[in-house]
């Protein structure tokens, strides 16, 4: 057999028996397998070794992490935060006093997300507690939800020194902490709160104002990208456009058949 030609095989008889281990079954199934016609009938026995025959203690595949949502295995918020454990991936760690994870229902269909931590949730280890936090709790609680019937979250887990922007590198390793946070919480709506988390959310660099007032598209996952509510509370004017844009979210949640467990205000 070409060389070539027995990795190729070995890789997809890999990928087969990392299928079955990810459905529990150690049975191969009956009946013919397509192959490709350059691939020779006679395969030497240790190649082809059948599933059944071969204990998953026996079975030595390489690591080849996917995410959550490829692999079909979605992790918990828990087994999630023991991942990110104390971390020390990016520079953060040495400024930062607390890892801010996020909080609230995490089967939530509506979920917050806002940039990185700030002074005050950086010292409280939650995020939106400082003045911008009261603000947002008062803006939820129009929509007839609550901090605790809603998920709230930043794209970065530590705050960044002076508040300043995240880094390109600090984002890269915080981001899948994120992504695998969607993924199991599984919202219908993303308020995404700023130009900074509405870019990251959406993977693209436009400014804020030509992004709010309408649904965006990630993963089948909806985003609203609206003002952040520091932002608001240096400019109130613009109070009534975000109101505007969390109006829209509430109308597409009813059009969801999603009620809110509180009373929205109109």
């Amino acid at each position: 057999m070409d060389p070539a030609e027995l990795v190729d095989l070995t890789r997809a008889l890999r990928a087969q028996l990392q299928r079955h281990v990810a459905a529990g079954s150690w049975a191969a199934p009956g009946g013919a397998t397509a192959r490709p016609a350059h691939v020779p009938v006679e395969i030497e026995p240790e190649v082809m070794r059948p599933a059944a025959a071969m204990h998953p203690a026996a079975i030595a595949l390489e690591p080849e992490p996917a995410p959550a949502a490829e692999s079909g295995l979605r992790r918990s918020l828990p087994q999630i935060r023991a991942d990110l454990g104390e971390c020390t991936r990016c520079k953060l760690h040495t400024t930062r006093r607390s890892i801010v994870f996020g909080v609230g229902d995490p089967l939530a269909p509506l979920m917050f997300v806002g940039e990185a931590p700030g002074e005050q949730e950086d010292k409280r280890g939650e995020p939106f507690v400082g003045p911008a936090g009261e603000l947002l709790d008062k803006m939820i609680e129009a929509m007839g939800w609550s901090r605790s019937t809603v998920y709230i979250a930043n794209t970065t887990k530590c705050r960044p020194p002076g508040n300043r922007n995240p880094e390109p590198d600090e984002l890269a390793k915080c981001m899948p902490f994120l992504n695998a946070q969607i993924d199991a919480i599984g919202p219908r709506i993303i308020v995404a709160m700023g130009r900074p988390a509405s870019n990251q959310l959406l993977e693209r660099d436009a400014p804020i104002s030509s992004l709010r007032g309408r649904f965006h598209d990630r993963r089948g996952i909806k985003v609203m990208p609206t003002f952040h509510p520091a932002y608001l509370l240096r400019e109130p004017d613009r109070k009534r456009d975000a109101w505007s844009d969390l109006k829209l979210v509430m109308a597409e949640l009813a059009r969801l058949g999603i009620t809110p467990p509180g009373t929205p205000r109109g």
